[in-house]
């Protein structure tokens, strides 16, 4: 299938025995480093045209989570081989692995939408020191605010089996995204890249289990993590951050955005009336410079 506006060649490694992982390394490799990390359920296509507007320059890393975009998407039942666990840890695990893949032991700079902010923030518990610049969009890097309510959209992935079936029986998490998580209606070829990894009960396992994944409470297992992050999130104060979010996110909404401008009052922000949660498909044209000119502005070192 073609894909628009991603004219780039994935690489992929094995991230662990019989999986292999898929991502993008474009750009100088001597340039300063930008993890792009992508939530769900969409894919490093989610971040082609920031790739496209910072690779003469910048050296960009995008991986397709496991189970999600061209990565492999193992199962998870216990006799499954190779089997992957569909948790957070292992989601952080991964990132560390491909970093390490990759020679990358210097300075980055985290670029996170959606999931990609409890990955890429659970993986700085261990290296905040190498993290000289956050851009942050639409995403959560610490626990469900108190004020804001579960949407009844992810309780029903998360905590219904029936909702849990009809997820990954007609991929209706991929394809309701594609639709409602816009506010400019997207090309129809551009719907298609992101519901396309995701067609049939095996390849859209990954976009329930993330949901069922979402730590509300101690007893889930991606808590530990969650909450460590909500903690250290003040100590990012002192490097330079760009924020851009979609205010027309019925997940990651007004609350979410009040939660890192709180702990990260410096922060440059661009908020939008007019954008949902793919803020970078509703205002790429305007974010893409900004976000390049912050970098540019903020060099590493």
């Amino acid at each position: 299938m073609p894909i628009p506006d991603y004219p780039f060649t994935p690489q992929c490694f094995e991230v662990r025995p019989g999986i292999a992982m898929s991502y993008l390394d474009e750009g100088p490799r001597d340039g300063e480093v930008v993890v792009m990390l992508h939530g769900n359920p969409s894919w490093s296509f989610y971040w082609r045209h920031l790739v496209l507007g910072l690779r003469d320059r910048y050296r960009c890393i995008v991986p397709d989570h496991i189970g999600m975009g061209l990565s492999d998407k193992p199962d998870d039942v216990p006799d499954a081989s190779p089997r992957y666990d569909y948790t957070l840890q292992s989601r952080v695990d991964d990132l560390e692995a491909l970093l390490d893949h990759l020679g990358i032991t210097g300075p980055v700079t985290l670029a996170v939408h959606d999931w990609g902010g409890m990955i890429g923030f659970g993986w700085a518990l261990r290296h905040m020191s190498r993290v000289k610049r956050l851009v942050v969009l639409n995403t959560a890097a610490f626990p469900l605010p108190a004020a804001k309510p579960m949407p009844w959209r992810l309780s029903l992935g998360r905590d219904s089996k029936l909702g849990g079936w009809l997820i990954r029986r007609f991929n209706l998490f991929a394809r309701g995204a594609a639709w409602m998580g816009t506010r400019r209606s997207l090309p129809a070829d551009v719907r298609r890249g992101y519901i396309a990894p995701y067609n049939g009960w095996a390849n859209a396992i990954s976009t329930l289990r993330f949901m069922q994944d979402i730590p509300l409470g101690e007893g889930d297992a991606a808590w530990p993590l969650v909450a460590e992050s909500g903690r250290r999130l003040p100590e990012y104060a002192d490097r330079p951050v760009f924020i851009g979010w979609g205010l027309r996110d019925f997940v990651f909404d007004r609350h979410f955005l009040k939660g890192f401008t709180d702990a990260l009052p410096g922060a440059q922000v661009m908020a939008f009336e007019d954008a949902g949660h793919y803020v970078l498909e509703d205002k790429h044209e305007v974010l893409v410079p900004a976000i390049r000119g912050f970098l540019d502005a903020n060099p590493v070192g």
